[in-house]
């Protein structure tokens, strides 16, 4: 791969180096800005002009309202061909979790007939309009996540521990070749963040804290989805349209928070967060797509010096800036459907799943009004034209005909799935080791506990056929290995055993017991955490249950951040780092046990990319501010290391007071360990696994209050008793709120009741507790946001055990109803009226 051509901001670690975040490092006003701070860059292609006269051309033909289309972005749910052909449109996504008629197991033909489609729309001029052709982009952030069999790579947090950039740059190719299958054209990725504050939902798509290797890995990775530039491969056969995000800072908010503000310096933005976008702007990328996050308080979606000024100007991006969802709605004075700010301060493309029509509609009434200057407008398009011709699009044809289309056979193939158990391998990070008990012999008695063992949804995260990663069985991962398949096909062909047992319980006693447990997945602000402590207590029962029966133990932890796991590290004989390594689990036992001649198979090559906390409210902590981490950046033992490790502290930081006053239940996703259940009189039940789901009864349907599918719209259509609710497979000790716990949840409602409805906990079928909330949900003001409180005390009264808690939160009627649900949560410290009656 070509170096950088051109001499970017020196970084050494005198930059970083006492460097916390406070102090003259970091700035609530918005200071002086200097364009002098950012090195002048220029397009890498030899030929950057080579399709402009041809654009000229198109502009010159295209009305205001072809124009216009070209800067829409609708979502797969929300858009038809037919509305391509009549809107011109430019480009479509598809969400997480967003598939051809709904239908998660579309097979490859679904995909390429739709894609099909929605090319032809945008090339029939049969109404005198210009051709344009269309582009499709999906989010494929660790392989083609939305297609079921599709490669599943370790999520960035992995790969950035395996500080292997070769390695991306093959990933990307996997990628691409993966993603050109279905026929799309369009990769919103790589994501470049650079994470300072573990707390944030999106620190697993972070390869790193730490700037060093992010130029490289942005490089890298563009180069292995677009080909090298300034060669043949360049958007050649299986190449696809990279993206850079989410520009600039939006892993350097204040708390972690996603979508929150970024109050550092220009020199630290620099030099911190942008250094991946150096990469990728010497790789050629083509697209960056803007952040939901603020830089100094202006939101980078209307951040005109940012977007224009710095990245179009000083640093000669010559590509489209492309939104996020709906994320031009939070630039002050800025709605869903207008927006002009946001096209006037650089952006291209507006990503607007579902009121797109009006943006149309706004946007086009904008340009004749002159509020968005025909110049503006032009340079949005041409910018947008000029992707799509150095991309091969006016020349591809079909997405059905273009090379390895339909190709099922490449879709999760033998060599794709090698090179991300390679990825595993190289992400596996070991903190401790002792006595050398890693690595294991094969001809060995296994016992491999815990929920993660043979679950590859949890192993994968979020991002992994639906948005967030939840709902998913391993029958959704056909071809993929949980790490309980590794583990048994190593062990077993050698002439050990592996008895596999999530509870830990045991026939014979084992001779070393594997326990993988850890985060369940999570995606973008519904991760967000105010701390990092490790909060579940099911893996550290396993690992001291087998310390006092005298079981050498392994800890393999599913994370998708650094957490506070002192308990759990010294509950175990070796403790492994394993992310979230993906579709490919097999490649854990690769590293774990010898091979046949009983000599080391493949050892630890991970190295922490971030550092890990001593105390669970020991964030933000990032390499050279000055604190002590339990495990610095960098470190990771190999076999030949002392894996030895004394005592560690228990004490978190965090009284047990401060975690036992709320318990979130519904936080803007359903949280660990409830599931969103919806059933009926017929007692037919169905989990909600996706962004809608129904019965004949009943139906729900994920929908935007402040941020993207953060509440739940559920509609009863009076046939039959039908109920939602959250339930979990296990029973939930809630028996902290009984006195003083009340029970609040969020509620807007379209439609009031026409029967009674029932509110309520249940612990078995004769252990229900519920009140009648018909009377609350008619008098409150429809279509406006109010807060129901259920005194758990009064729930208690009416039945339900709540030591014993199955769900903790259901509604159900027989009438019609419509209403809309936001957070529910357990806590001790409410001022709301409790409903009792």
């Amino acid at each position: 791969m070509k170096k950088s051509m051109t001499r970017w901001v020196p970084l050494t670690m005198a930059l970083l180096v006492g460097c916390s975040g406070t102090g003259p490092s970091s700035t609530s006003s918005n200071e002086s800005r200097d364009l002098t701070l950012w090195p002048e860059h220029r397009s890498p292609l030899t030929q950057a002009d080579a399709f402009e006269g041809q654009i000229d051309a198109l502009l010159a033909k295209m009305s205001v309202e072809e124009k216009v289309g070209q800067l829409i972005q609708p979502e797969l749910r929300n858009v038809t061909p037919d509305d391509v052909r009549r809107y011109h449109l430019g480009s479509i996504l598809n969400g997480g979790g967003s598939f051809p008629s709904g239908d998660k197991n579309a097979p490859v033909e679904a995909w390429l007939e739709l894609a099909d489609g929605f090319y032809e729309a945008s090339m029939d001029d049969s109404d005198g309009h210009v051709a344009i052709p269309i582009l499709w982009a999906t989010d494929a952030v660790h392989g083609h996540n939305n297609v079921k069999g599709a490669t599943l790579f370790p999520h960035n947090i992995g790969l950035g521990a395996t500080h292997n950039s070769e390695l991306m740059q093959r990933i990307g190719e996997v990628t691409a070749h993966e993603v050109a299958v279905t026929g799309l054209d369009w990769n919103f990725s790589p994501t470049l963040a650079v994470a300072r504050d573990d707390r944030w939902g999106r620190t697993y798509e972070a390869y790193s804290e730490d700037p060093e290797m992010l130029h490289d890995y942005g490089q890298a990775m563009v180069a292995g989805l677009q080909g090298e530039v300034n060669t043949d491969g360049f958007f050649g056969k299986g190449h696809v349209v990279a993206t850079a995000k989410h520009f600039l800072a939006d892993g350097g908010t204040e708390g972690g928070i996603d979508r929150g503000d970024a109050k550092v310096n220009e020199e630290r933005l620099r030099d911190l967060h942008a250094q991946g976008y150096f990469g990728a702007l010497d790789a050629g990328v083509q697209t960056v797509m803007a952040s939901f996050s603020s830089w100094q308080g202006e939101k980078l979606h209307g951040h005109h010096y940012l977007l224009n000024d710095v990245l179009k100007g000083q640093l000669g991006f010559d590509g489209l800036i492309v939104g996020d969802w709906n994320g031009h709605e939070f630039v002050d004075g800025c709605r869903q459907d207008s927006c002009p700010q946001a096209v006037n301060a650089g952006l291209d493309i507006f990503m607007v799943p579902d009121q797109w029509r009006e943006l149309h509609a706004n946007t086009v009434a904008q340009v004749n009004s002159g509020e968005i200057s025909q110049a503006r407008l032009d340079d949005a398009v041409r910018r947008i034209l000029r992707v799509k011709f150095r991309a091969g699009m006016f020349n591809k044809g079909l997405p059905s005909e273009r090379a390895y289309a339909g190709k099922s056979g490449v879709l999760g193939s033998e060599k794709h799935r090698a090179v991300a158990r390679q990825a595993v391998r190289e992400s596996l990070v070991l903190l401790k080791n002792s006595d050398h008990l890693l690595p294991l012999s094969r001809e060995t008695h296994v016992l491999l506990a815990g929920d993660g063992a043979d679950n590859i949804g949890k192993q994968a995260g979020g991002w992994t056929l639906t948005w967030q990663g939840t709902g998913n069985s391993n029958d959704d991962f056909p071809g993929a290995s949980s790490i309980y398949d590794g583990i048994a096909d190593a062990v077993e062909a050698a002439g050990g055993s592996v008895e596999l047992s999530e509870s830990g319980d045991y026939q014979s006693a084992p001779d070393v017991a594997i326990v993988v447990f850890g985060e369940d997945p999570y995606a973008e602000m519904q991760g967000d955490r105010s701390n990092v402590d490790f909060d579940s207590e099911a893996g550290l029962t396993l690992l001291q249950r087998f310390k006092a029966d005298g079981i050498p133990t392994v800890a393999v932890f599913l994370t998708g951040r650094p957490l506070w796991v002192n308990p759990e590290i010294n509950a175990s004989d070796a403790f492994v780092v394993a992310w979230l390594p993906g579709s490919e689990g097999a490649g854990v036992a690769d590293v774990l046990f010898r091979d046949e001649a009983g000599d080391v198979n493949h050892d630890f090559l991970g190295r922490l990319s971030f550092s890990w906390p001593a105390r669970a409210d020991q964030t933000p902590l990032n390499r050279g501010d000055g604190q002590i981490p339990l495990f610095p950046y960098g470190f990771g033992l190999s076999y030949d290391d002392n894996g030895n490790l004394g005592p560690l502290t228990e004490d978190s930081g965090i009284s047990a007071s401060e975690a036992q006053t709320r318990l979130p239940l519904f936080d803007n996703r359903v949280m660990e360990p409830w599931q969103l259940v919806l059933s009926d009189v017929s007692e037919r039940q169905r989990v909600v696994s996706g962004s809608e789901s129904r019965l004949p009864g009943i139906e729900v349907s994920s929908t935007d209050r402040n941020v993207q599918e953060d509440s739940r719209t559920v509609r009863w259509n009076g046939s039959s008793l039908a109920e939602v609710a959250l339930r979990s497979e296990g029973r939930v000790d809630l028996g902290a709120y009984r006195d003083q716990g009340t029970l609040l949840v969020n509620i807007q409602v379209a439609k009031a009741p026409t029967e009674s409805v029932q509110l309520g906990m249940r612990c078995g079928q004769d252990c229900v507790g519920s009140v009648d909330i018909q009377d609350w949900l008619t008098a409150v003001k429809p279509g406006e946001w109010h807060t129901l409180a259920v005194d758990v005390e009064c729930l208690v009264e009416r039945g339900v055990d709540p030591a014993m808690v199955l769900s903790p939160l259901f509604i159900a009627t027989e009438g019609e109803l419509e209403l809309t649900l936001h957070n529910a949560r357990v806590v001790t410290d409410s001022d709301e009226q409790g409903v009792c009656p």
